[in-house]
């Protein structure tokens, strides 16, 4: 899959998209024609029993869209209504000219039994809704969502917004999405991820040319887009990276453990755990590969950034909230190093109130992203855009965790780019699965990779090893899967 092809278009890049489709030369009627051939011949792959088969029809060219489908099963064979939302005088455009070549029975919006039909195809409105679902589309909505037959929405369940993923007074379950050209954020982004069902993405003919005149900065994160590092024939240790990872004090020895762990099994040719003398003896009972060096004082852990093959520090699991980790951070900053803050190194960071270097990787949940950018979440549309903008404003690269994972990192033209993460699973809610994403981060910095491919390569291999690991997975199965999870992407 080509970088281009995991492009995310919003409502109005699509429309600037068929804009210039239009003025390339290519028939809009025609790109109606091939939407509709996309999803009759996904139904025909999906549904081989030729179930009878019901068609809401909105009044706009979603509606269009859905008469090509009707019209197209009806040649397969198929037994097919359609429901339509106005009468067909009041269509306009391709809608109107596809609606006079549908030749099928044809119903009121709300006329139908939902027991009549073994499938509904949802044509109303699709990716570009702008307001509440409300009245007869709403109520032919709800009887669709509540019929328990297969429900296949066209380009986007209706009442979803494409550039937001947000329903819009209200949007049904869905089986299968068929969208056009590009996905949009609302396929990836939460409630609408949720409701998509499965979405399948079909070509329509508007060529990558006028995709790349739009310049998209929003992308579906996958490996198409970052390259996993891989050691040379003459690698050696440092070479291949080294990765510090702070501890705090006796009692919290454990997240940086995990950080550690998952460092050096995501590649790093040596890790190190800093740590204050009385964690010592812990941290030396319990690790065989990664080194433990003791920190006296404050003075002792800078002189360790100092240190010139030192590649990248992730600081903040298990670092507390003392004076000491307020020093540390502070000296981690300042040091001009790679780095990773995460967990307590997020709040130490807003209670404080102070600023990382550019470029830096924060990894925040929505609680951490709340103390850092107050009233941020609540502001923006999606958690895409709060992203974007703290990127923008820190001018640094933002993880911010969810079930849909944004990383977004400044572009130095007033709009962040971002990518928006689909691996993983539910299981990943587990203590100390965000000290093992830290630690995959620091190690893919550590060895060479930039710091938004590397925060969207952790990001991605932590949901991947998550898959694989399964039901019931703690933090450790992750670092255990990760070896796999790595050599399969490589090879591919």
């Amino acid at each position: 899959m080509t970088p281009l092809r995991l492009a995310l278009l919003s409502n109005e890049e699509m429309t600037r998209a068929d804009e210039k489709a239009a003025k390339a030369g290519i028939d809009s009627l025609h790109l109606m024609e091939q939407a509709g051939r996309a999803v009759a011949d996904a139904i025909i792959r999906l549904y081989p029993a030729q179930p009878k088969t019901l068609i809401l029809c909105g009044p706009g060219n979603n509606g269009g869209d859905g008469y090509v489908v009707a019209r197209l099963l009806a040649e397969a064979g198929w037994e097919v209504t359609t429901a339509s939302a106005v009468p067909p005088e009041k269509l306009k455009g391709d809608a109107a000219t596809n609606r006079k070549l549908w030749q099928g029975e044809d119903k009121t919006l709300n006329d139908w039994r939902a027991e009549d039909y073994g499938l509904i195809t949802d044509a109303l409105f699709g990716a570009g809704l702008t307001r509440a679902i409300e009245g007869d589309f709403k109520q032919a909505l709800q009887k669709a969502g509540e019929s328990q037959r297969p429900l296949i929405a066209v380009d986007m369940p209706s009442g979803v917004s494409g550039s937001t993923g947000q329903v819009l007074g209200y949007a049904p379950q869905v089986t299968h999405t068929i969208t056009f050209c590009r996905k949009k954020p609302g396929h990836l982004l939460y409630p609408g991820r949720a409701l998509c069902g499965e979405v399948r993405l079909a070509p329509i003919d508007i060529p990558d040319k006028v995709i790349e005149e739009i310049n998209p900065h929003v992308f579906e994160n996958d490996p198409a887009l970052w390259q996993l590092p891989k050691p040379g024939a003459q690698s050696h240790k440092y070479k291949r990276g080294y990765g510090l990872i702070a501890c705090g004090p006796l009692h919290q020895t454990g997240a940086a453990r995990l950080a550690a762990n998952a460092c050096l099994r995501a590649g790093a040719g040596i890790v190190k755990i800093a740590a204050p003398k009385s964690a010592v003896i812990v941290l030396a009972n319990h690790e065989t590969e990664v080194m433990i060096l003791p920190c006296e004082d404050d003075q002792a852990f800078a002189a360790l950034l100092k240190e010139p093959r030192l590649s990248a520090i992730c600081i903040g699991p298990g670092l507390g909230l003392n004076d000491r980790a307020e020093n540390w951070l502070k000296a981690a900053l300042a040091c001009g190093k790679n780095m990773v803050l995460d967990a307590d190194a997020l709040t130490l960071l807003a209670r404080e109130n102070l600023t990382p270097p550019q470029d830096t990787i924060l990894t925040p949940h929505e609680g951490e992203f709340e103390r850092l950018f107050p009233g941020l979440l609540e502001k923006s549309q999606t958690r895409l855009e709060a992203a974007q903008t703290a990127a923008q404003k820190l001018k640094s690269i933002i993880v911010l965790k969810g079930a849909d994972t944004i990383i977004a990192a400044p572009d130095g033209q007033g709009r962040a780019k971002a990518r928006i993460n689909t691996s993983g699973t539910p299981w990943l809610a587990s203590a100390g699965s965000g000290d093992v994403l830290a630690g995959i981060i620091t190690s893919l910095l550590a060895q060479g990779m930039n710091g938004f491919d590397a925060a969207s390569a952790g990001v991605f291999l932590h949901g991947k090893a998550a898959e694989a690991a399964g039901p019931y997975l703690i933090a450790g199965d992750l670092i255990e899967n990760l070896p796999q999870t790595m050599a399969g992407i490589i090879g591919q």
